[in-house]
């Protein structure tokens, strides 16, 4: 199997594959609450895992590095629950920034960040503009979930909501696939909440900030109570695959 990982690649390997016009992969996640059944470290280990996926699925025909995960995001929506790290607007782009800039000094000059937190991603489509043209780089920008959200193809796997809410059956079905020690079996049947749809707990008619815990006592949007890791293996393959294909398919930087 093809190395994927940049952190576990020597600098001389990653030289070469930047030499070789590597695609590099930047997941983008957050650490915080996700309700009173998941540890609160999800988002970091289902955009890494998806990146990480979606990489092997490309390796073979074309050179694909998955750059460490960035563990913390903007989360100030989840901070009265406690146990959230938040970032400024600010200090978030200036880190995003010289990540990238660090990267092209690698020698690479095509980065995708994946994003696996729904508080990131009204910034990260604005930022996209000027972090292209603070660093020179070619970078594109999206969500793990967006094509299967678009596609239908996450709905179909689902048996309570269409796509990815929060510590909701979709999430806790990919944890309980790839990181079941994480999940507090024990506090499922308290993990449930109104069902919406992502962004919901962000906004509305108006744009007006609006703490997490006014949509959702218990920290869920959603019903974990239904996951499976069955549900989780297919939820993150086919976020995987989707990805995989957009990038294969060369459009963007033909």
């Amino acid at each position: 199997m093809v190395e994927v990982l940049w952190n576990q690649l020597t600098a001389p390997e990653l030289n070469e594959r930047a030499a070789a016009d590597a695609i590099v992969l930047l997941p983008v996640a957050s650490t915080e609450q996700h309700g009173p059944h998941l540890a609160t470290g999800v988002d970091t280990f289902l955009c890494g895992e998806a990146c990480r996926r979606t990489a092997l699925l490309m390796a073979d025909k074309r050179p694909v590095v998955v750059a460490p995960v960035v563990w913390m995001g903007l989360a100030e929506h989840h901070v009265a629950f406690g146990g959230t790290f938040s970032l400024s607007l600010d200090t978030w782009h200036a880190l995003l920034k010289e990540l990238c800039q660090s990267i092209g000094r690698a020698g690479f000059s095509k980065i995708v960040i994946v994003n696996g937190h729904g508080g990131n991603m009204a910034a990260l489509a604005a930022l996209t503009t000027d972090l292209t043209r603070e660093t020179g780089l070619q970078i594109a920008t999206t969500s793990y979930w967006n094509i299967p959200h678009e596609t239908g193809a996450f709905a179909e796997i689902l048996d309570t909501q269409t796509g990815v809410q929060h510590a909701c059956e979709a999430e806790t079905s990919m944890m309980m696939a790839v990181r079941d020690d994480c999940v507090r079996r024990d506090r499922l049947d308290a993990a449930f909440g109104p069902n919406a749809p992502m962004g919901a707990a962000l906004g509305g008619a108006l744009t007006l900030w609006r703490s997490f815990k006014d949509k959702t006592p218990s920290g869920v949007l959603g019903d974990a109570r239904v996951a499976s890791a069955e549900k989780g293996e297919k939820l993150l393959d086919s976020a995987a695959q989707s990805l995989a294909e957009e990038l294969l398919s060369g459009k963007h930087w033909s």
